[in-house]
């Protein structure tokens, strides 16, 4: 898949999710396989620009490009300032956010909320186009409500005014993440436009992201919530698609030192009392479906240090080596 001058080869993406896709995590997964990882979205609103958050989600050192930056907001004067920003601090290809269903978000009716007004839309994807000199892409639902699936009516309104690749999640905004993503909508708009197809949602296993793409003839997969404590799922997809096989899971080494890897990444990033706090959700996400996961997070979310935290895993991790070995 090309976006732009660039070639993304394996066409499989990491989704952007806030809170979540962060520098150390975005770094990890290209590590790991994933062709491409979005930012977190960046506000439109410039006041927001000097605050320690947005600095640290448009810091973008020592990863690997291109870097693909989402902005939110709903005002076109603002979105084009805030791709030109972010362009000038490092993005090389700017996406736009019309897919969020957070409540938050679509209260100042942004996000998915836009996909409500087309004539916005236009005007919003022109004018970000215009505004900057890397490629634009952007990213929707499949339309407001099931009764209001507008996809494609967006999807050729972007093409026309340049967007150069378009992410959809397989849901509406009032599905949110409730039920099953479909993906009859996205074949549809690829059937429709010329420009790259990325689809998304619930795509959680090398299986269904074949399936993903035979049935909708997409040109790449982008994973969201899946890769949430399984940063391998990109290596394991990219394996599978190559070779029909499935790969072997990672070993308990393999988890354990992927995962303080990870956390001392958080730590020299965010700094020793937010980089605990931020550790806290990975490290419960890399715990589930092991033995005893609960009552392993129910402890470890106690604990105040970094140096509590990595005592504990490696507690928990000797723990679980030894059961094993025991059962082998």
């Amino acid at each position: 898949m090309k976006i732009g001058p660039y070639t993304f080869d394996p066409n499989v993406i990491l989704a952007p999710m806030a809170g979540v896709t962060d520098r150390p995590f975005r770094q990890l997964c290209k590590r790991l396989g994933a062709g491409m990882a979005v930012s977190e979205m960046v506000s439109s609103n410039s006041l927001l620009w000097k605050s320690d958050k947005t600095l640290r989600r448009i810091n973008h050192e020592g990863e690997p490009g291109p870097i693909s930056v989402q902005i939110a907001g709903a005002d076109p004067k603002m979105m084009s300032e805030a791709a030109r920003f972010n362009v000038d601090h490092g993005a090389q290809i700017i996406d736009i956010n019309m897919g969020c269903p957070a409540k938050k978000v679509c209260n100042v009716q942004a996000g998915s909320a836009l996909l409500q007004n087309e004539a916005l839309v236009d005007d919003i994807t022109s004018a970000i186009v215009k505004a900057v000199d890397v490629p634009v892409t952007l990213k929707i639902r499949t339309g407001w409500d099931r009764d209001n699936k507008n996809a494609l009516n967006i999807a050729r309104s972007a093409e026309s005014n340049g967007i150069q690749a378009l992410a959809i999640h397989g849901r509406t905004r009032a599905d949110a993440y409730r039920g099953e993503a479909e993906y009859e909508t996205i074949q549809m708009v690829k059937q429709n436009i010329t420009i790259p197809v990325i689809a998304n949602g619930d795509i959680s296993s090398p299986q269904k992201a074949k399936l993903v793409l035979d049935t909708t003839g997409a040109d790449a997969i982008m994973i969201g919530r899946a890769a949430q404590g399984n940063p391998w799922i990109f290596r394991e997809i990219v394996h599978y698609l190559k070779t029909g096989k499935e790969m072997d899971k990672p070993s308990l080494d393999e988890v354990r030192s992927t995962l303080l890897e990870h956390l001392h990444n958080l730590y020299d990033f965010y700094g020793e009392f937010t980089g605990v706090r931020v550790a806290r959700k990975h490290i419960s996400w890399y715990s589930k479906g092991q033995r005893d996961g609960g009552r392993f997070r129910q402890a470890v979310n106690q604990v105040e240090s970094s140096a509590e935290q990595i005592k504990m895993i490696h507690e928990f991790f000797d723990e679980l080596s030894a059961r094993e070995g025991q059962a082998a």
